[in-house]
């Protein structure tokens, strides 16, 4: 059995999970907060991030988010997440590394960092002009996928993909935390919306980081 070694507001493990759950291969949640540096975990990723994914019975230890998912991509068939021609794989990958490094740097770290670490690890208050700094580049970000869905059924092309999995990850994490605001994003909202509704979506809406509450709309499939 597959270990995922994960914290619930952990954007990366969410991709890894979405597309886990698409293709249909078991696994089992693990928490772990990177930020305790618990030894154990350390042994398995000096890099101290999440996720990890193990299996003890196949002696395989995964880590980093593209990697996993790429080798679930070259060994389970179902659900190919990189998929048609070159052309269309290059731009998955495009709109992969756009959500996991831009978008994550400008939106997602610093909602973390504000909300999350501050409160749980640091027990300080957020500071504001960061968080309304975040949400103005997470609008940017909503214009951009605006454009796309104009011109796509899905972020990459004809058929939900990988890129998909890593915007829905980001998004959600940064939903959870408050930090998008919806209004004017009809197209981006409606995309979130289905995803939302999807069997593999509704394990990460109804799990809740510690003391910390995800506003009302958060797990609201409708919203």
């Amino acid at each position: 059995m597959w270990q995922l070694y994960q914290f619930p507001l952990c954007p990366f493990s969410r991709k890894v999970r979405l597309l886990l759950s698409e293709k249909g291969v078991a696994y089992e949640l693990v928490r772990e907060n990177p930020w305790e540096q618990r030894e154990e975990f350390e042994r398995l990723n000096p890099a101290l991030r999440t996720p990890v994914l193990t299996n003890t019975e196949r002696n395989i230890v995964l880590i980093d988010s593209r990697a996993i998912c790429e080798y679930f991509e070259e060994t389970v068939d179902k659900a190919p997440m990189i998929n048609g021609t070159a052309v269309n794989r290059a731009e998955i990958r495009r709109l992969v590394a756009l959500f996991d490094e831009t978008f994550h740097d400008a939106v997602t770290g610093p909602l973390l960092d504000e909300k999350m670490r501050k409160r749980l690890v640091y027990r300080q208050p957020p500071d504001a002009k960061v968080i309304r700094n975040t949400m103005r580049l997470a609008n940017e970000h909503l214009d951009y996928i605006d454009f796309l869905l104009d011109h796509r059924p899905w972020l990459a092309g004809s058929q939900m993909s990988l890129a998909d999995l890593a915007a829905a990850a980001q998004i959600s994490v940064a939903d959870y935390l408050g930090g998008i605001d919806w209004s004017h994003h009809e197209q981006s909202r409606g995309w979130y919306s289905v995803f939302k509704s999807r069997p593999s979506f509704r394990p990460l809406l109804s799990e809740r980081m510690d003391v910390i509450q995800p506003p009302g709309h958060y797990a609201d499939v409708n919203a």
